[in-house]
């Protein structure tokens, strides 16, 4: 995904910036005060700037990639299904052939890395999303072009496009054929989507082309809101079921539905934030993983996700608390200390988390109202990115220090 720079970019505070760019899971106020900026000349964000061409020009090297390229077939004898398997489990060493596959949580198998659309998705969705970036802020059309060149291959190329389902998306050998645990990885669409918005203008992408990839969204969606494997989905309880409900409202804010958008972002304060957090702010079924720190932090970006996504239909998140206390706030004030990486975390996980993933929600925490923690917090590890610290000052309204 995109890197930590350009993550502050499109969430830190941009005053009295409007426009009428159409994005969802970012912050269009941020994006266009950022271009306007870059367009007087502020030599303060030149470095960020230089630092998306880079990134840009890198991913115009990166081919186009579709579901058909994959070595393995999905049960349904068409590679045009997306197919992926479960990263956790793996063969049983008390059966002679290994089936079925057993649990171990945290622990990736490399075999799922081979033969499936799970890596090219990965690295094609961010493409995309470097692209865009690069021609919102440039106008470079190579960007806008190739950036439409890999949405068209992945979705809506005939001899190429992805069915829009994810029926067998994280199947376990010996077990089944999916899970609903696949749908998990389309949750980079929002990004998909909110590249699509920042090249309009570009000849690159077509009106025909836009009509073809909504008519895709709107049949994922129906996949999503009436299959089996996509309603298992949608009744998970934990960072699953965050991800699913930020997939499904983005979705549905992207094609018009805003009622069905606003219903899952009302109900998603006591079906997800409620149950989810604890009173103390700690997410209990995240810190029984074996890569607690890592999945506590991933759900909590699922959170916020949502709270982005609700303020377009004038649902707040940030500012919801039940009686007890449990809140979005809380649950970041709980992980908060932890953006400090001397300070040990509370558990032997198996593979540390990311801390300076939580820079940016601090970030994004700053635009609902002040809070001095994560003020100080951005000012002490805003660096340990290695950014500069003048392009933190700027992005963040940080005082110099």
């Amino acid at each position: 995904m995109k890197t930590l720079l350009l993550t502050f970019m499109l969430i830190a505070t941009a005053a009295g910036a409007t426009t009428p760019l159409q994005v969802y899971s970012l912050h269009a106020d941020t994006l266009a005060a950022a271009r306007t900026r870059l367009a007087q000349g502020d030599s303060a964000l030149a470095p960020a700037l230089e630092h998306l061409r880079g990134e840009a020009d890198r991913a115009l090297k990166f081919q186009p990639v579709s579901v058909m390229d994959k070595s393995r077939t999905p049960p349904s004898g068409d590679k045009h299904d997306y197919l992926s398997q479960a990263p956790y489990w793996w063969p049983d060493p008390s059966k002679p052939d290994g089936l079925p596959y057993i649990r171990h949580d945290g622990k990736h198998n490399p075999e799922v890395d081979h033969g499936t659309d799970a890596p090219v998705w990965g690295r094609m969705s961010s493409a995309v999303e470097t692209l865009g970036l690069a021609f919102y802020f440039t106008h470079k059309e190579a960007y806008a072009e190739h950036a439409a060149l890999l949405i068209r291959t992945w979705f809506l190329n005939p001899a190429t496009r992805m069915n829009p389902n994810l029926n067998f998306g994280q199947y376990v050998p010996g077990r089944n054929e999916g899970r609903g645990e696949g749908v998990l990885a389309l949750r980079s669409l929002a990004e998909i989507c909110d590249t699509l918005s920042l090249i309009t203008g570009s000849p690159a992408w077509s009106t025909a082309d836009d009509q073809a990839f909504r008519e895709w969204l709107a049949a994922y969606l129906k996949w999503l809101t009436t299959s089996s494997v996509g309603l298992e989905e949608a009744h998970a309880t934990n960072n699953h079921g965050s991800w699913y409900d930020m997939q499904a409202a983005d979705i549905a804010l992207v094609l018009g539905q805003t009622d069905f958008a606003r219903k899952i972002l009302t109900d998603g304060l006591e079906k997800r934030l409620a149950i989810q957090v604890m009173p103390d702010g700690s997410q209990p079924q995240e810190l029984a993983r074996t890569k607690s720190l890592g999945y506590s932090l991933f759900n909590l970006q699922a959170l916020c996700k949502l709270a982005t996504l609700a303020e377009h239909v004038d649902i707040d998140w940030w500012g919801y608390a039940t009686k007890d206390g449990r809140s979005l706030r809380a649950a970041l004030r709980y992980l908060a200390p932890y953006a400090d990486p001397d300070k040990p975390w509370i558990k032997s996980d198996l593979v540390a988390g990311g801390r300076t993933d939580l820079l940016p929600l601090f970030a994004e925490a700053l635009r609902h109202g002040d809070d001095a923690q994560f003020r100080e917090l951005l000012a002490k590890f805003g660096n340990t990115a290695g950014q500069q610290s003048a392009r933190w000052r700027l992005l963040l309204d940080m005082p110099p220090h």
